[in-house]
């Protein structure tokens, strides 16, 4: 059997009309080439099932995977990524508004550059302004100002990574609109190319201007996993011993003035702000120490490491036992 080269990862939630041309489209995009492709079922109420379970009667290379309920795009993503078993792995939407004739384009820029990931960039883009635009163009904004990665459209539903960038992925909640940065943050060199964007021909869409506040929550959830992930204590003790120095000035100060001048303390709002800053502190600098213990414990009870390997040369690496991720 052929080692497969290419596999596509797509999570589907009521696409019951575009299913069987999805994959039509993406078995004329990748003749000749070896590929997979798996449908995630997440949990549709319509007949997505079904067309599935036909597709995989029709074409060997299409796998169907079945959610009990729906759980979100990204809990179908990350079963999706953890089936792929190809060398390279892109994620795409079922909508028909990503083109299968782009995949092989972005597979070769990658292997061309030298590249780990090469992410979409919906150039024109074939969506409502204010409904989709407008809150894809802040939510782009706001991850390249807080996390530094410099791409045109984070969310773009179209995507070619190596396979360990793939299977480095370990995404929660609505964390697949971060693929890329966090590929970034797991090391990965991620570039971008221009792809072909088409309106939505069956269905209706599944966002709007509600989920520009949920990227920003998760947004603050990639950054901590970026930035603090194996040393919470310099977080919350840095936060901590700030809000402690500034409180202990502040009653420091009207020690001196009630000592030296006979002021008046009580009611004072400053002897408040002061005294809740010292607490508030506290409170802090304790909450790293837990975070830190439980992150060490974590690391040594189950043999992880804060590092991942991408790869090995020479002999000495297969008389040493080094453990990964």
């Amino acid at each position: 059997m052929r080692q497969i080269r290419i596999s596509v990862v797509v999570p589907l939630y009521g696409e019951e009309e575009s299913v069987a041309r999805l994959v039509h489209e993406v078995d004329a995009a990748l003749a000749g080439e070896v590929y997979e492709l798996i449908l995630v079922n997440d949990g549709s109420a319509d007949a997505t099932a079904s067309v599935i379970n036909t597709m995989c009667q029709e074409f060997s290379a299409v796998t169907g995977i079945h959610f009990q309920r729906n759980y979100g795009q990204t809990a179908a993503l990350q079963a999706g990524l953890v089936a792929a078993r190809g060398e390279f792995v892109v994620y795409m939407d079922g909508d028909l508004q990503t083109d299968p004739c782009d995949i092989l384009p972005m597979v070769e820029k990658l292997e061309a550059e030298g590249l780990d990931m090469v992410n979409g960039w919906r150039k024109q883009r074939q969506d409502a302004r204010l409904t989709r635009n407008f809150p894809s163009m802040v939510a782009n904004g706001m991850i390249k100002f807080f996390t530094g990665l410099a791409l045109h459209d984070n969310g773009c539903p179209m995507k070619v990574m190596r396979q360990w960038v793939a299977k480095g992925l370990h995404l929660y909640g609505e964390q697949h609109r971060f693929i890329a940065a966090l590929a970034a943050i797991n090391g990965a060199k991620v570039g971008e190319m221009v792809v072909h964007h088409r309106a939505r021909q069956f269905g209706v869409s599944k966002y709007g201007l509600g989920r520009t506040f949920r990227v920003l929550v998760d947004l603050l959830l990639v950054l901590f996993f970026q930035r603090f992930t194996d040393r919470p204590l310099q977080l919350f003790g840095t936060g901590g011993l700030f809000a402690f120095a500034i409180g202990f000035a502040i009653d420091g100060w009207l020690t001196a003035d009630k000592l030296l001048l006979g002021a008046e303390l009580a009611g004072r709002p400053m002897l408040l702000l002061g005294s809740l800053l010292l607490l508030s502190g506290m409170l802090l600098f304790g909450i790293g120490l837990v975070l830190e213990v439980q992150m060490r414990t974590y690391y040594e009870s189950t043999g992880q490491q804060v590092y991942r390997i991408k790869s090995r040369s020479g002999e000495c690496v297969s008389r040493v036992d080094i453990k990964e991720n």
